[in-house]
């Protein structure tokens, strides 16, 4: 209320920090601070914070003197203000309490709750007050652990983790810790993980009083539930964090990328049954391969980032893979196969065993945070193993094995050959996009791409030769020897006819007389699958 306070002395109730009880040959201080080395702490600097508190506190104050709370169950004599603490009578008092809760020691007289004939042990009066203190509301807190992991709740003492903002190491963190420690002898909490506060666009904490917040509510309406998942996910909890529309609208890009990628995955995996149409891995080709290693590496990585509670580089690692690795290669590459491959082609199917196997693992990475976004993706997945469970939440975390299985050390081997490769393809698109906007070529596939490369190179790309046009999305590539480290590119207008199905310039066009405006490939695709005959 930012009224004055006024001070005054009173006699208080405290727990000695440095007796040892009846029994006991350590401190309750002693006690609390080697239960706190066992604790894993989020951020580490907790365990020096919480430490020194509890090394240099004064004994711990238990009540106030307010008129609500709970009260502390002690009488006092009338006359002398001696205690009367006899222990069958006091714990009398507190069985009434799970009765009537704590009111009855407000509503009912002292005389009602003293055997009658009771005395004074030290100057013989018969007349008793109750205590008016209440207990300190951080012992209420505090002892919560006590009441709700208990059997009846089916949840273990101690539990798993204590969460909060960085005040409660002074308060709840601090409470808990010493009525765990004094009444079971060791921390309610295995793991304490501190958060940092909201802040506006202006960098100021967000506080009802100011009017600064944003309610949860208004953003679901907007953007929808998973899109404040998401936001929590992609910055660093234990510190402070800007939150702002503008901040949605930019994340909101991001969201639906990642959706996006969730899409075209069930929409190419429409017609495929991985019991029936999975390609041996022994089978698949070199650059499905490579997806499904980089898969397993984002795996390994994520889980240890979601193990050390690095949401925002879980986060980001699936972002970036989604993105990069995914769209703006993968994704590009593989369009031409599973849509002008024949239906039931080596290619096509190892392409979607490739997507089916990173679907599969991307939906469960990212089902903590997208919740109902991969619930529905998991809802449409029909392709799933016959013993998936009916929710992506009931279904575990990918293992990082589990989506290369049957890869052969052989093909591991090819692995280096793809990263070279994929690092000469960002030369090539940034060349031809700069003939495209010379106005040299319209489309990717209009383009005979020339690379002359140095000797160390050439054998490489002489080996992949007839892997560069898909790689690149062209029509043709030639190779030359360049005296420079670097590739040189230079892109000219491809020759042949342009197949009508495929849209590449091809010399072959006609060849297979059922479909003269279509080139070869494209044509014994299309025979493949029935056409034609």
């Amino acid at each position: 209320c930012h009224n004055p306070t006024i001070f005054r002395a009173t006699e208080q109730w405290f727990i000695g920090m440095d007796r040892v009880a009846h029994g006991d040959t350590t401190s309750l201080r002693e006690n609390a601070l080697a239960a706190i080395k066992k604790i894993k702490w989020h951020p580490t600097w907790g365990e020096d914070r919480i430490g020194n508190m509890i090394a240099t506190r004064p004994d711990w104050c238990i009540s106030r003197q307010r008129v609500w709370g709970v009260p502390i169950v002690m009488f006092y004599c009338g006359e002398c203000n001696a205690q009367y603490c006899d222990t069958k009578v006091l714990s009398a008092v507190v069985e009434k309490f799970k009765e009537h809760t704590a009111d009855y020691w407000y509503d009912t007289p002292v005389a009602d709750m003293i055997p009658p004939g009771t005395k004074c042990a030290k100057c013989g009066c018969a007349e008793f007050r109750k205590e008016s203190d209440i207990l300190d509301v951080w012992f209420d807190s505090g002892s919560s652990h006590l009441a709700v992991l208990t059997e009846k709740n089916g949840l273990p003492w101690p539990s798993d983790m204590y969460m909060e903002g960085g005040d409660q190491y002074r308060g709840w963190f601090h409470s808990s810790l010493l009525i765990g420690v004094g009444l079971r002898g060791d921390a309610p909490y295995r793991e304490c993980a501190t958060h940092g506060w909201t802040l506006d666009e202006k960098g100021q904490a967000m506080h009802k009083s100011l009017g600064n917040t944003i309610e949860p509510e208004d953003i679901i309406k907007e953007f929808g539930a998973d899109l404040i998942r998401l936001w929590t996910a992609s910055v660093e909890f234990t510190e402070d964090v800007t939150l702002s529309k503008t901040i949605l609208q930019r994340l909101s890009e991001a969201y639906r990328k990642l959706r996006n990628t969730f899409r075209f995955a069930l929409g190419n995996l429409h017609d495929f049954d991985p019991a029936v149409h999975a390609v041996d891995p022994a089978n698949m080709l070199d650059i499905d391969v490579w997806i499904l290693a980089r898969t397993e590496e984002l795996i390994a990585r994520v889980r240890q980032f979601y193990a050390e509670f690095a949401f925002h580089r879980a986060y980001r690692a699936i972002y970036d893979f989604a993105t990069t690795d995914l769209s703006a290669l993968y994704f590009d590459v593989l369009k031409d196969r599973l849509y002008t491959a024949a239906t039931d082609s080596v290619a096509r199917r190892s392409g979607q065993t490739a997507l089916y196997r990173v679907h599969y693992a991307l939906i469960r990475l990212l089902a903590p945070v997208l919740s109902f976004t991969a619930e529905e993706t998991w809802a449409f997945t029909t392709m799933k193993p016959a013993d998936a469970p009916a929710s992506v939440h009931c279904a575990l975390f990918p293992e990082p094995a589990e989506v290369t299985a049957g890869i052969s050390d052989a093909q591991r081997a090819r692995l280096a050959d793809y990263d070279r490769l994929i690092a000469v393809r960002e030369p090539v698109l940034k060349a031809l996009e700069e003939a495209r906007q010379a106005k040299t070529i319209g489309a990717p596939l209009e383009a005979h791409v020339t690379i002359a490369v140095n000797s160390e190179l050439m054998p490489l790309l002489t080996e992949y030769a007839a892997e560069l046009p898909g790689l690149f999305i062209v029509s043709e590539v030639s190779l030359e020897d360049g005296p420079l480290a670097e590739p040189v590119v230079r892109v000219d207008r491809a020759s042949g006819v342009k197949c009508a199905r495929c849209w590449k310039y091809t010399k072959d066009t006609g060849s297979v007389a059922a479909f003269p405006d279509v080139c070869k490939a494209c044509g014994e695709a299309l025979l493949a699958m029935g056409y034609g005959k």
